[in-house]
């Protein structure tokens, strides 16, 4: 008697790759809405004379200075993480555990400078939440950031935990990680250039 021959494997469907990509596209929305805020915000504040530069708006307040080298150190972070991200990708694919774990550590390292970077901003800038519509709308800003960049440190935890812990042909959750801060990576460069280039 014949067998029949084993049934096709069934393809996959990689929710957690399509989720990391909506949540993505979400946070994305979220930070450009917050971005064109602040743009409303600033365009619609009225002018006053500045000693050094004529007449400017009236959006942020002169004594207030924002460390720059801070806001560009947070930038060049974010793409070495984009890079170790993608290292951890190629070195999953190749089951290589050594360098994906030490590619998700170095992630996780320079995601806590840029979240470091950040708090010594606010730090340096000491300026209260309430004390105007630029301080509001600056901390809501970044803050929303910072609380994107930390739930990207917590996918950095749980890649790490599950493909370190065995699960190594999981590498849709490592690719799906990447892809996470590619876009907090590019939800970032908007922030930069809006609130600390632009200002």
């Amino acid at each position: 008697m014949l067998a029949l021959p084993p049934a096709s494997q069934p393809v996959p469907r990689r929710q957690v790759f399509v989720g990391t990509a909506v949540a993505g596209a979400a946070g994305l929305m979220l930070v450009g809405g917050m971005m064109a805020t602040w743009l409303q915000f600033r365009a619609d504040a009225p002018v006053r004379e500045s000693a050094k530069r004529g007449f400017i708006k009236d959006w942020m307040p002169e004594r207030i200075i924002v460390p720059e080298v801070a806001a560009n150190i947070m930038l060049l972070g974010l793409l070495v993480v984009c890079v170790m991200a993608q290292w951890a990708v190629y070195s999953a694919k190749r089951n290589d555990r050594t360098h994906t774990g030490l590619a998700l550590g170095v992630t996780a390292l320079m995601a806590l400078a840029v979240i470091n970077a950040q708090i010594f901003i606010w730090t340096q800038m000491g300026v209260g939440a309430r004390d105007g519509a630029f301080h509001s709308m600056f901390y809501a800003s970044t803050g929303a950031m910072t609380a994107l960049l930390l739930s990207g440190l917590v996918f950095t935890a749980v890649a790490s935990f599950r493909y370190l812990g065995g699960r190594t042909k999981e590498v849709e959750l490592v690719s799906a990680h990447a892809l996470y801060w590619y876009f907090l990576a590019a939800a970032f460069c908007a922030v930069w250039f809006v609130i600390y280039v632009q200002k």
